[in-house]
């Protein structure tokens, strides 16, 4: 982006908006602050806003209310707060247009991660640069197959030849399942042997690089007893 992108933090705990300024600054943003729905509205309508982190329960106007009023208009990230922690209580709040529920009491470098991945997903698909034809994204996996290059939420991702080719095949079949059989003899271009567990090796060095957690992955998931199938939001 040409100019850096701007933040509008929504929070009644003035020492929250106070810590969150100096994070999100630190990063770079441009930080607008608002202490109820009703001055949050007031932001928007005066200022362009790339995301909003929007406490659940403030005076005058709440965070519910206030998101299905932005929702009516406006299509930008929101990321809810909440001291409540209940399933339903998230549920509701995605359901009413947020994008991601963060409980209290949080990290704030885990609520920054949150929203870089939340504003990459938002300029990748709506103003950012456009998805060119040799891009596969899925979700915060971005695959360059002009230039093999490969990104996991904006962070670059160093892959062999072998384990790119696999990866492309997964991501261009998104959501179907491909035997180990089907990915050997389309990336080595041999026989598979039933006993070959080369894929299986390939795999778990895939998702060693590429998952948060290489033991419960979201990308790459196992159909037990099939094979491989790459994740589909």
């Amino acid at each position: 982006m040409a100019h850096p992108a701007t933040i509008l933090l929504v929070d009644d705990e003035q020492e929250i908006i106070k810590l969150m300024e100096i994070y999100f600054g630190n990063e770079g943003y441009r930080v607008l602050t608002a202490h109820d729905g009703i001055e949050a509205l007031a932001q928007l309508k005066n200022e362009r806003v790339d995301l909003i982190i929007l406490d659940v329960m403030m005076p005058n106007m709440d965070g519910i209310e206030a998101c299905m009023k932005i929702r009516e208009e406006q299509k930008m990230p929101i990321i809810m707060l909440s001291a409540k922690s209940m399933d339903m209580d998230k549920i509701t709040g995605l359901s009413i247009g947020a994008d991601d529920y963060v409980t209290k009491p949080f990290n704030p470098l885990e609520l920054v991660a949150r929203a870089k991945s939340q504003l990459r997903r938002y300029h990748t698909f709506n103003e950012g640069r456009e998805k060119t034809e040799h891009e596969l994204i899925i979700d915060d996996l971005v695959i360059n197959t002009d230039t093999h290059e490969v990104w996991v939420d904006e962070q670059s991702i160093r892959l062999t030849p072998r384990e790119f080719a696999i990866l492309e095949l997964l991501a261009r079949h998104q959501g179907s399942v491909l035997s180990m059989e089907q990915i050997y003899q389309q990336v080595w271009k041999e026989e598979f042997m039933e006993s070959n567990n080369t894929v299986m090796v390939h795999i778990r060095k895939i998702r060693e690089k590429i998952e948060m957690d290489s033991k419960h992955p979201k990308f790459i998931q196992t159909v037990w007893g099939v094979g491989y199938k790459m994740f589909k939001p």
